[in-house]
């Protein structure tokens, strides 16, 4: 497979990163909306919620390696990833809008399994979405800083879609109250990810992808090989114990500004805090990494991260200004969370093509998002699990005054807990040895 080491012209780098509003959509209005949907609206228990939330996500642990197989296999004349994107973006849509269009069944059994139903098919097409977007900057370009740049310009678009999208779902539902608010956000969000289907679809058909050789064997075989490829499995268990965090302080927000600050509007403010800085930060991670390497940087906006997050733990007592202060600081953390870890991986999938001759991205990269779509699933699961020890009370109108403890677990539950998860993920990066120099090498190793 031969690769372009020229710089990729600016319209393709925007092409490329605009799939991620189909992705940002996905990843954050769930994340965020689905929890509270099921124990405010249909009344179900927090423990039964988690697991609806858990199990589409579960499923994509199976589905994304077979996802990338299948698109490492296909063979079109738009390339092999591009027609997966339309094939599987906008069923994402569709489904994605049922989700939250339960109708009134007069069981909350038969509400919940129409939520787990159609979260499990939007789940399923977005495994086919996803698997080929991350695969192809790999295939894109071969160049160690030109993948960082690439990354910088999905990053920067995923900071906006989850700003606008984070920000506006909760606006949507409270503007038009009840079950019909959930109806109308859904409907919203799934315009907001044809959009970004679309324009990846298009932005990226002049984008310089060479030929893909699928790797040999068994889907097994190479899950083992990529198994045993030290540097991914390190970077991957830094990535997936962070998306778990994410994904615990994302469900957590709905809670902490209802609950907790008790502030109308508190969920928008709480979501500008922590993503707008990203849009500012962005390209400068980008241009740090180049300074002092894509794992030192990784290392510091971590810390960041887990600073923020934990002078979050007092928003009990602290003023508003400063809960929202310590979210962006989260925010500054987060968006280099972002950049490095995504920019490196495709540096592990094209080193390992380079010295066995097989090209393995779709299988690298299904493996990646499984593990991250199960840590952020799990994320919302574990808070959860935090409300039902904390005595959460679901119900069906979300006006129920929750106890001191049940406040309190949805505090620490929110930072504490998350922060702790970033700290412990910095063991496996730490021993992380991949670097520019061994990039070029394995490159020129032909």
């Amino acid at each position: 497979m031969s690769h372009p080491l020229s710089p990729l012209p600016t319209r393709v780098r925007i092409g490329y990163g605009s799939g991620s509003v189909a992705t940002g959509a996905f990843g954050t209005v769930p994340g965020l909306m689905l929890l509270p949907y099921l124990t405010d609206s249909l009344g179900i228990a927090a423990l039964a919620a988690g697991l609806i939330v858990l199990l589409p996500k579960a499923w994509d642990v199976v589905l994304n390696p077979i996802a990338g197989r299948i698109s490492d296999r296909t063979e079109d004349p738009r390339g092999p990833r591009r027609p997966w994107l339309l094939r599987a973006g906008l069923p994402l849509a569709v489904t994605f809008a049922l989700i939250f269009a339960a109708p009134e069944l007069g069981s909350r059994v038969l509400e919940a399994a129409w939520v787990l139903v159609f979260f499990l098919a939007a789940a399923s097409a977005y495994a086919f979405f996803q698997v080929p977007y991350v695969s192809m900057p790999a295939e894109i370009t071969a160049s160690y800083d030109e993948r960082t740049r690439l990354m910088t310009w999905r990053v920067v678009i995923l900071a906006f879609t989850i700003m606008l999208a984070g920000a506006t779902a909760p606006v949507i539902r409270d503007a038009v109250g009840g079950r019909a608010g959930y109806r109308a956000m859904g409907l919203v969000m799934a315009a907001i990810i044809v959009v970004g289907v679309v324009g990846v679809y298009v932005g990226t058909r002049r984008a310089p992808i060479g030929r893909v050789e699928p790797g040999a064997g068994t889907l097994r075989d190479q899950l083992r090989i990529v198994a045993a490829a030290r540097d991914f499995r390190l970077l991957l268990a830094t990535y997936v114990v962070q998306a778990l965090a994410t994904g615990c302080m994302l469900a957590g927000v709905d809670y902490l500004a209802e609950d907790v600050l008790e502030m109308s509007g508190a969920t928008t403010i709480l979501f500008v805090c922590f993503v707008g800085p990203a849009l500012v930060l962005t390209p400068a991670w980008a241009a740090l990494g180049a300074r002092i390497g894509k794992r030192t940087g990784y290392f510091l906006a971590s810390g960041v991260l887990s600073l923020g997050a934990l002078v979050a733990v007092t928003a009990q007592s602290a003023p508003a200004g400063v809960v929202f202060a310590a979210v962006a600081v989260v925010g500054c953390g987060y968006a280099g969370c972002q950049v490095f870890p995504l920019a490196m991986l495709p540096d592990a999938a094209a080193v390992d093509a380079r010295r066995t001759g097989s090209n393995r991205v779709g299988v690298y990269t299904g493996v990646w998002t499984a593990a991250e779509t199960l840590g952020l699933a799990l994320g919302p699961g574990l808070f959860a699990l935090v409300l039902a020890i904390g005595g959460y009370e679901s119900s069906t109108t979300g006006d129920v005054v929750q106890s001191d403890s049940t406040l309190t677990a949805i505090t620490y539950g929110f930072s504490v807990l998350p922060a702790a998860l970033v700290l412990l993920s910095l063991w496996s990066l730490s021993r992380y040895r991949l670097d520019a120099r061994e990039v070029a090498l394995a490159e020129g190793g032909r």
